[in-house]
């Protein structure tokens, strides 16, 4: 049984870098085949997926967040990391971390709550 688990700060000041962590049990980053990803949730909002880190450490980013994105792992610690640089109110969401397999996340953490605010 794969598990995942968010950590990281729950509040971010305007125009910082918000920093999360997923660490993964039951299974490696390595992989072959899958990819881990961060997706939020806004209040009020629906899903909206951010990116992945692939098996292979190739990473690929939403389109809308890229230029602020950047997913990183560390295979020695099984664990993967977001950053979200230049944050405002409006990333202010429910951040998930999932593994994703044929286009399906099969599995994911219980999420973390982070609000940008001063």
């Amino acid at each position: 049984q794969v598990q995942l688990q968010e950590s990281g700060p729950g509040l971010v000041k305007p125009s910082q870098t918000l920093s999360l962590t997923c660490t993964v049990s039951g299974g490696s980053i390595t992989d072959t085949y899958y990819f881990w990803s961060w997706i939020r949730q806004p209040p009020g909002k629906g899903l909206e997926w951010i990116g992945y880190i692939g098996y292979s450490g190739m990473t690929y980013y939403s389109r809308s967040l890229r230029s602020r994105t950047s997913i990183s792992r560390d295979t020695s610690k099984n664990q993967f990391t977001l950053q979200l640089s230049s944050v405002t109110p409006e990333d202010t969401a429910v951040y998930y971390c999932g593994r994703e397999g044929e286009s399906i996340i099969d599995y994911w953490g219980q999420g973390t709550q982070v609000t940008v605010s001063s």
